[in-house]
């Protein structure tokens, strides 16, 4: 249960569709679901956060990906989440739901939707940008993640410093958001260079795309960090889950 349902069940209650009694025993549900020896699955993270658990792929074997998957699923939630999930183990745990099920597995991002994807509910945009190709995976799961969250996405791919002009034929795109995440490595100028020209919050995303004095992305974040340009935050190096997130966040003000 999200807000949005904790919302309408309590309507609910008002309209007199719904008991006092029933709309109780709805909400007493003991939270936590176990699975198996290795997993506690929070459902009242929708009710206390708006957002529901998402599943972090990593360091998981596909069986628990699938037990904690079917779990979310069978106590209501209608779309899931997995991020860093590997094609095998997506395809494992499509094999695995229920007959009709949908999952669609993004291979840049490394992501899986398992359930319809919302309509969005955002104020506005969010523009997903990125400095190069070689940063598309990250910012694709910064999309992802925002689309999940009930948010329209624009994705800007490939229009870094390198190429100025490549951005400034956006500008259309830029003003009209409502947030900006701004993916790149190597130096890390891209989120500056977009902060010196929205109106709107940038989340700058470092990769580790880059040669060697960048330190795997460590150089991208500190030119991020020291941004002259005003309304840039910084998420970890390729966070792009962090960033997707916290612009959905921006996004559904209040």
């Amino acid at each position: 249960m999200d807000k949005t349902e904790l919302n309408r069940l309590l309507r609910q209650v008002a309209d007199g569709s719904v008991s006092p009694e029933d709309a109780a025993l709805k909400l007493k549900i003991e939270p936590i679901r176990e699975v198996g020896d290795y997993a506690k699955v929070d459902m009242h993270r929708g009710i206390r956060q708006g957002v529901p658990e998402v599943i972090y792929g990593a360091g998981k074997t596909q069986e628990q990906i699938l037990g904690i998957a079917e779990t979310m699923l069978k106590n209501g939630q209608k779309t899931v989440l997995v991020t860093r999930v590997s094609n095998d183990a997506a395809a494992y745990v499509r094999q695995g739901l229920p007959e009709g099920t949908r999952l669609e597995y993004n291979e840049a991002a490394r992501t899986a939707v398992i359930g319809e994807l919302p309509r969005p509910t955002g104020a506005g945009k969010v523009v997903v940008a990125t400095g190069g190709t070689s940063d598309i995976p990250v910012a694709e799961e910064a999309a992802v993640t925002a689309e999940v969250l009930g948010n329209e996405v624009v994705r800007l791919y490939d229009v870094g410093v390198s190429g100025l002009h490549r951005l400034l034929n956006h500008l259309d795109v830029i003003m009209s958001a409502r947030c900006i995440v701004a993916v790149a490595g190597m130096e890390g100028a891209l989120p500056s260079v977009i902060g010196g020209l929205a109106d709107c919050p940038v989340i700058a995303v470092p990769t580790s795309i880059g040669y060697g004095a960048s330190f795997g992305g460590v150089a991208a974040l500190l030119s991020m960090l020291n941004s002259c340009a005003s309304g840039v935050s910084v998420v970890n190096i390729d966070n792009g889950f962090g960033a997707g997130y916290m612009a959905s966040m921006i996004n559904h003000p209040g």
